[in-house]
């Protein structure tokens, strides 16, 4: 498995975004639920419209059963993630799967897309960006935990966010190493 990485700049970030547009609504909107859920790719895609279809629009709350650690996860969806939901219940009321897969012929059962097919998308928009990242299906809960750290969040809420069982869990995943440490040394000064 390639190691990817966090998008680190407003600036690449967009300019993912913007290419996520280019190509359709479907990987764009897979990758803004991603940032703002900070769901694992298998749990992103397993949510059926239903799932968000009955939200509370007070409190809207989310509930995932994890597939990798089998604990419920409830989380509370941010504007842009509920702006995410309202464009797919709008544009694919009648979906089975959140992101369905629309190369599938009528007759066959409906499948959400695939991961291989959204680590694919996100690795040639990685490549297209200036200055380049390695993206991956992962590069989205990263992003969330890099951006949140950046922005003053605890390391410790960061981990408990991602459900990693150690704050040195955290670090090394969403890239915080040795380099950035002494930048900090160098950048920031009393």
């Amino acid at each position: 498995m390639k190691v990817v990485h966090a998008v680190k700049s407003d600036s690449q970030r967009e300019q993912i975004e913007s290419r996520l547009a280019e190509r359709g609504p479907l990987y764009f909107d897979a990758w803004k639920l991603g940032l703002n859920t900070a769901l694992r790719i298998s749990d992103l895609l397993a949510l059926k419209i239903d799932d968000v279809r009955e939200l509370d629009p007070d409190h809207p709350v989310l509930e995932v059963v994890e597939s990798k650690t089998g604990k419920t996860r409830r989380i509370t969806l941010n504007r842009g993630a509920l702006d995410v939901v309202a464009r797919r219940l709008e544009r694919h009321p009648t979906d089975v799967w959140l992101f369905q897969s629309p190369r599938r012929a009528r007759r066959l059962e409906p499948r959400p897309i695939t991961r291989r097919a959204v680590s694919y998308v996100f690795a040639a928009v990685g490549d297209e960006i200036r200055p380049r990242v390695r993206l991956g299906t992962h590069s989205m809960r990263k992003t969330r935990g890099y951006s949140m750290h950046r922005a003053g969040i605890s390391i410790e809420h960061v981990c408990k966010m991602l459900g990693h069982s150690h704050p040195a869990v955290t670090m090394r995943y969403i890239g915080i190493d040795a380099d950035s440490i002494r930048r900090n040394y160098e950048d920031f000064v009393l």
